[in-house]
């Protein structure tokens, strides 16, 4: 059995600026193909606009209240929102609110920096 504490792992920085901790991928487990992680992004703050070539993803909101755009259509977001992002599809998310905005992210395939394209 694994079990990965999500206090127990380093956060990084993705190439989309958020910061995140990766609570099981392909690099801390025997994972193959899907990844989850918890992603934050401060007041004031926004990731920059990417696509994923390959991979779906899923958010999850925990905390705070966001803006999330997906190909220029925008909805507010917050706790025990779900969100679907096709791969292709132009993203982005803002938070909104006066606390961290909170939340996980599960990509399948795994995430990569090199799946990951910058449109910013």
């Amino acid at each position: 059995m694994e079990v990965v504490n999500r206090n127990k792992v380093e956060p990084f920085i993705t190439k989309d600026t958020s910061e995140i901790r990766e609570i099981l991928a392909p690099a801390n487990s025997s994972l193959k193909s899907q990844s989850l992680a918890e992603a934050r992004v401060a007041p004031g703050r926004s990731t920059e606009e990417h696509f994923h070539l390959g991979s779906e993803e899923i958010y999850y909101i925990l905390e705070g209240k966001g803006l999330m755009r997906i190909e220029g259509d925008e909805k507010e977001i917050g706790p025990g929102d779900g969100i679907a992002i096709l791969p292709g599809k132009r993203h982005k998310i803002w938070n909104i609110g006066h606390s961290d905005l909170v939340f996980l992210c599960c990509c399948s395939p795994a995430y990569s920096d090199q799946d990951t394209i910058m449109v910013e």
